[in-house]
């Protein structure tokens, strides 16, 4: 059930964040630290990422060989969301339209086919923002390992 919650509150996300550190007037964190914090975090995990240009990080794991998903696709997937302090959050499998979900997913699942799998490192400017929300605290940065099963 939580995991369903989770992908309703991603979707309610997208409507009510957005922060950006224009907005907070210093309560958002900025995005060279955020990358710094998710530099470090893959260097202590011995993690292979790349940087994408919207400043999040991914590893891909497996390519896959299906459907290439895109934002206006349904996708079903098996994911684990947990902190930087590799505490899990949330998890499990669902079906969702990925337009409906938060900026670092809409980016990072078509970057694999159905059948693949992938690790994304998302800075809060692509997650949940500067605020706490629903148990994520704000300014957090998300770290996903997702399987797509299906893509529609």
């Amino acid at each position: 059930m939580r995991s369903i919650n989770l992908v309703f509150s991603m979707i309610l996300a997208l409507a009510l964040t957005g922060c950006s550190n224009k907005d907070k007037g210093g309560g958002c964190t900025t995005a060279a630290e955020d990358d710094a914090k998710m530099q470090s975090y893959i260097s202590a995990n011995g993690i292979t990422a790349t940087k994408h240009a919207s400043g999040m990080y991914y590893q891909i794991i497996e390519a896959g060989s299906g459907a290439t998903p895109t934002v206006s696709s349904t996708v079903k997937a098996t994911y684990t969301g947990k902190f930087t302090n590799n505490t899990t959050f949330d998890g499990g499998t669902a079906s969702f339209p990925l337009s409906g979900v938060i900026a670092g997913w809409q980016i990072g699942i078509p970057l694999i086919n159905q059948g693949g799998k992938i690790k994304l490192i998302i800075p809060p400017y692509l997650g949940y923002g500067c605020d706490d929300y629903r148990g994520i605290p704000g300014n957090s940065i998300l770290v996903f390992d997702v399987e797509l099963l299906e893509v529609q």
